[in-house]
């Protein structure tokens, strides 16, 4: 990951977009990250796999029949 600090990113923003297009670009600000810009596919690709779901779809559909088979005792249990 490419590493520049906020001053040379104001003075040089095309030139850090270009470099976004081929790797995140990391901007620091007195030595600390403040930003990093991506390029719209590794944003899509972040997005998607955040998305994705976290649990497996058997575990989902076996958690959804135990909630529906005991409802009551958890609607008792929540009172």
């Amino acid at each position: 990951m490419a590493a520049i600090t906020a001053t040379d990113a104001k003075n040089k923003f095309g030139q850090v977009l270009e470099m976004a297009q081929a790797e995140p670009v990391r901007i620091q600000k007195n030595g600390r990250d403040v930003a990093i810009v991506v390029s719209p596919e590794q944003y899509a690709a972040l997005t998607a796999q955040q998305a994705a779901p976290k649990v497996r779809p058997l575990v989902e559909t076996l958690m959804a029949r135990s909630l529906e088979r005991r409802k009551s005792l958890y609607e008792a249990l929540a009172k």
